[in-house]
């Protein structure tokens, strides 16, 4: 049997969507589609306002620039996540302040608290797999009185704040939920990637979800993001494509970010039946993993539903108790020859290259390292069949099995 990590969720009514976008609305780039896939996220999570972008990535400089974080400022982030989350404040000319894990994956609050200095300006906690920070607690640390004593703003909208802002990656988290709030809420600004692997996917793209508190105005903030998406321009493309409309101005130095109405047609059809359909389905997979795993004493399952917080469900990370790195290696190896394919979420990034030359040491975020060295991705997907499911329990537990 031969089981990928991860296939995007294609059906006729994708296809139909697609090729309204095609045929349909007679545009490409952003225009209808994107608009409508910004009024069911803004519908789904319950933020005020949500703007597409071409990727995670660009979604988050693009909220960091907007906050006008660069050069000098400081940028807290998890050791443990994806390198786009330190390359999105790296790419904008500030330095990444990374701090090590707790047992659940995710950033610990006391540890960005010990990490905020006079430069620290944006606080980027991860949801790892889509399970939900701990947001109350990392709010009540930005906003009290010691952080709001040492923070300098340096423009009208740090001012304005007053601390550090709040970024959440939510890249795998859009349908978690922390204490009955669902995410794209739980944070000042929330970003949800839509790459072809996550739970809702437009091929490539993302969604910016703004929450910003008062005295902050979320849909004067919204426009100004779109134009700022679009090189600064005042009408996209579609809009001038209206008659008479062709005139514009540049009123900022934007980035070029926007989402095509292409991709956006995607992720319509998907987020449409995300919480009737395609969300179920992902806690099913879940819990059937757990189901099965549950009954070998070397398996760490992962947290899912404590009662606060409740997973997307978007990765199934197994942790293999007692296993080295090298060990589970050789584990993934066996299960690969089996035709499953697994992944590792993630490689810590001071292991890596460029973050190795720019100081980041392993050796400084141990729980972080122990986390890694044991842990195991398994498909989750719509569409994987309890058969498959079952095969891929077995190949890993023989994988195990050798290693043992």
């Amino acid at each position: 049997m031969n089981i990928p990590f991860a296939l995007p969720f294609i059906d006729d009514e994708v296809v139909r969507e697609v090729i309204d976008a095609l045929t349909g609305t007679g545009w490409l780039t952003s225009g209808p589609k994107v608009r409508q896939l910004e009024e069911e996220v803004v519908k789904f999570c319950g933020a005020p306002a949500a703007l597409c972008v071409n990727s995670w990535t660009s979604g988050a400089m693009l909220a960091l620039r907007w906050y006008d974080v660069g050069p000098g400022d400081e940028v807290i982030i998890p050791a443990y996540t994806y390198s786009a989350t330190a390359l999105c404040a790296l790419n904008i000319g500030a330095k990444v302040v990374m701090v090590d894990v707790g047992d659940d994956f995710n950033i610990l609050p006391e540890r960005i608290a010990a990490a905020i200095t006079p430069r620290t300006k944006a606080v980027l906690p991860v949801d790892i797999g889509g399970w939900p920070c701990d947001y109350d607690a990392i709010m009540a640390a930005v906003n009290s009185a010691a952080v709001r004593a040492v923070f300098q703003p340096s423009s009208e909208r740090q001012r304005k704040l007053g601390r550090p802002l709040v970024l959440a990656d939510a890249a795998h988290s859009i349908g978690a939920s922390y204490k009955g709030r669902p995410a794209g809420t739980l944070a000042d600004i929330t970003v949800f990637s839509f790459h072809s692997v996550k739970n809702v996917t437009t091929g490539e793209g993302g969604i910016v979800c703004l929450n910003l508190p008062d005295p902050f105005d979320n849909q004067e903030e919204y426009r100004f993001m779109k134009v700022f998406a679009l090189n600064g321009q005042t009408k996209s493309a579609f809009e001038k494509n209206q008659p008479g409309a062709w005139r514009y101005d540049i009123i900022a130095q934007g980035l070029k970010v926007n989402m095509p109405d292409l991709c956006a047609a995607v992720g319509l059809a998907q987020i449409r039946r995300y919480a009737t359909l395609l969300l179920p389905e992902r806690k099913r997979i879940f819990e059937r993993y757990n189901e099965a795993f549950a009954k070998y004493e070397w398996a760490i399952l992962p947290p899912f539903d404590n009662g606060e917080r409740t997973s997307s469900y978007h990765l199934y990370p197994l942790r293999i108790r007692g296993f080295s790195e090298s060990r589970r290696d050789e584990a993934i190896r066996v299960i690969s020859e089996k035709g499953v394919g697994v992944n590792v979420h993630y490689i810590p990034m001071p292991m890596l290259t460029l973050f190795k030359d720019l100081g980041f040491r392993m050796e400084d975020y141990p729980r972080t390292f122990d986390l890694y060295q044991n842990e195991i991705s398994l498909p989750i997907y719509n569409g994987l069949t309890d058969e498959q499911v079952d095969y891929v329990v077995a190949s890993v537990a023989e994988g195990v099995k050798q290693e043992l």
